[in-house]
């Protein structure tokens, strides 16, 4: 299967060696790599030759690399310009650090392909046509971006028609020193990453998206590779034995649902065969829960609905499974008429 570019991962010459299970998974599919040369806490006495031996490993198993480089990395590798430093790590593209002359790189930097850092995009500038543009990511919690700032960012870019780049946090392995996660979006710090993922492709238009931690789990990677091939939302959820029928079945958002209210429009079929319903697990349902209504609901005895909010008890509408919160964003990102499916939790 060819994996398509929107998603990327970061790649750090001193956690290489724990990385190379994940990547070896998406070889010679041109997946965006992200690496820093200019982190000083990677810096060690083989700091060149190790680089170089990443992005040739990177380079020959068939990824996109690009490299956040600062006028020290020229130093550190004793190259005088961005362009043989990108010949000699097989670099696709640099982004830029703080310390360069914007003007002189395009005039002398012409066989190189730049990304601009988009979260320091500061009132004055000017978004250039066509350029890629890529925020940060936020180790220490409470310094993400708000969802405010981001979009009113990313829409000066897109009025240049300039592509936007984010990060999302992992589950399995966080990068140091904090191991707090390592993501754009504030709100996003400790969800699922593919919640984040479909969050920014979704709400937020992102042209790639890259996660920033080590390592993230097969259940979260399986998850955002299925969507990238099918563009369908999976709903990870524990439902009773009696109604495991209901997964990997492709569903339909009623297109008069309500904003509060996921209505599943196959389910009428269920409704319509009178299938019987017992009452059963009737419950508040806060938000995330996987309702069916029963034969107290006489002819909608069946339908199944998704909560957007929290509804009180009632007595008609069992509970069946409840959404994890971290996967709240989800159905967040359902519209009206889009398709999903139901699948088990890991």
């Amino acid at each position: 299967m060819q994996i398509s570019k929107t998603f990327g991962l970061a790649v750090y010459v001193s956690a290489f060696k724990n990385q190379r299970p994940l990547l070896e998974k998406l070889k010679n599919t041109e997946t965006p790599v992200f690496t820093s040369l200019h982190l000083t806490e990677e810096v060690t006495d083989s700091y060149v030759r190790d680089v170089e031996e990443m992005c040739e490993w990177l380079h020959e198993n068939g990824f996109w690399i690009m490299a956040d480089v600062s006028p020290l990395t020229l130093e550190r590798f004793q190259e005088e310009s961005l362009s043989s430093l990108s010949r000699r790590l097989h670099l696709n593209n640099v982004r830029l650090d703080f310390g360069f002359d914007l003007d002189k790189l395009k005039r002398e930097e012409l066989a190189v392909s730049f990304t601009y850092n988009a979260s320091t995009l500061l009132e004055q500038d000017v978004a250039q046509e066509n350029c890629l543009y890529m925020h940060n990511f936020y180790p220490r919690p409470e310094t993400g971006l708000d969802h405010t700032f981001f979009s009113s960012l990313n829409e000066r870019i897109k009025e240049k028609s300039g592509q936007i780049l984010a990060f999302i946090s992992g589950d399995e392995e966080k990068r140091g020193p904090l191991f707090e996660g390592l993501p754009t979006l504030e709100e996003h710090r400790y969800l699922s990453p593919y919640a984040q993922f479909i969050d920014l492709l979704k709400r937020h238009s992102i042209d790639k998206a890259f996660l920033g931690d080590i390592k993230l789990s097969n259940f979260e990677l399986k998850l955002i590779l299925n969507y990238l091939e099918d563009k369908l939302i999976r709903l990870p959820v524990d439902l009773p034995e009696e109604l495991t029928y209901l997964y990997h079945e492709t569903f339909t958002v009623r297109v008069d649902s309500p904003q509060t209210l996921i209505r599943v429009q196959e389910s009428r079929q269920y409704a319509q065969a009178g299938k019987s319903v017992e009452p059963v697990q009737m419950m508040k349902r806060t938000k995330g829960s996987v309702t069916m209504d029963n034969i107290l609901y006489k002819r909608y005895s069946g339908e199944v609905q998704i909560t957007k909010k929290d509804y009180p008890k009632d007595e008609r509408v069992n509970v069946i499974g409840q959404l994890d919160e971290k996967y709240h964003l989800l159905i967040d990102n359902l519209t009206n008429g889009e398709r999903f499916m139901f699948i088990p939790t890991q």
